[in-house]
């Protein structure tokens, strides 16, 4: 079982009662188609905006672009279920229901939230999600002995770890891939996400630090900003919305907000790659309903880190 690396905080960290191991991909319960963008808002506006940005891309590629906007899916907002507390009874399991085990305020759980959304299996993958300040003590005795969100309920076993399950979720269930078959992106994809802990511990050692950034959160937005410049065939890590962007997301969405009010820094600014990147990702409902509030992540923060 993969354990906390407490180095990366004076104490353990609580985003609104959500603990943040550097590397394990979830966050403890305890203290068929082409590649496509399928939930953009704005569609066409949003690929003439970026290859007006990029007049070098080559026609072939402008005409790929459009195509995909044009084939834009719809998606739904569904109505959100109430987290279980302790006094919950737990579901029927291993029933037959496919259950994503989640809290709304963990970033690693909210990973896989992403990814049902984007694949549209609002319908197949039921959402369960657990209060982890006043935990149910089913979840742990009979659902996932690990402890941590998230974890997926399918086939009549319980799998864990938010990167291996976003990897399970496109490769076992239908909808848009979130991952391309170009090799060069598929290595890029691989390197990018075992980058995933090293950005992350980089950035949370910071927050608690007296001054301003330091070279390493400077270092690691930059090799961000390099990598979203690796292609032209659209504005993301692998140029199309993949696998990769999801990983991320829920990271530097809060990193964004709580680096701008505690240490007013704009991780944005000097790294127009990585500033119309956040821009598009906004754009998708399937990232977009997920996100949580800001005012409550940096009041927490603040309190846990101690800062005024």
């Amino acid at each position: 079982m993969e354990k906390t690396v407490s180095s990366i905080l004076p104490s353990p960290l609580t985003f609104s009662r959500t603990n943040f191991p550097e590397r394990s991909h979830n966050c403890f319960l305890k203290s068929r188609s082409p590649f496509s963008l399928p939930f953009y808002k704005s569609k066409l506006g949003s690929f003439a905006t970026h290859l007006h940005r990029n007049p070098k891309l080559k026609p072939e590629r402008r005409f790929k672009f459009f195509a995909m906007a044009a084939a834009v899916a719809s998606y739904t907002k569904e109505e959100l279920p109430p987290s279980l507390d302790a006094t919950a009874e737990p579901p029927s399991l291993f029933d037959g229901t496919t259950r994503l085990y989640i809290s709304y305020v963990c970033p690693f759980a909210q990973r896989t939230w992403i990814a049902r959304n984007y694949k549209g299996l609002q319908d197949k993958i039921k959402l369960v999600p657990i209060d982890l300040q006043n935990r149910p003590a089913w979840y742990k005795e009979k659902v996932y002995s690990v402890n941590k969100v998230p974890s997926l309920e399918h086939n009549n076993e319980v799998k864990g770890e938010s990167l291996d399950l976003l990897k399970y979720i496109d490769e076992h269930f239908e909808g848009p891939s979130l991952l391309p078959d170009d090799p060069e992106k598929k290595k890029l994809a691989e390197e990018l996400l075992a980058f995933t802990d090293s950005f992350n511990g980089a950035l949370y050692r910071d927050l608690p630090a007296k001054g301003g950034v330091s070279e390493e959160v400077d270092a690691a937005f930059n090799k961000i900003e390099e990598h979203l410049s690796k292609f032209d065939d659209g504005p993301f890590f692998l140029g199309q919305f993949s696998l990769v962007d999801i990983a991320y997301a829920p990271f530097i969405e809060r990193f964004q907000l709580l680096f701008a009010d505690i240490k007013n820094y704009d991780i944005t600014k000097g790294r127009p790659k990585l500033a119309l990147w956040i821009e598009e990702l906004n754009k998708i409902d399937a990232y977009s309903h997920t996100r949580i509030n800001p005012q409550e992540l940096i009041a927490t923060t603040k309190k846990r880190f101690g800062i005024n």
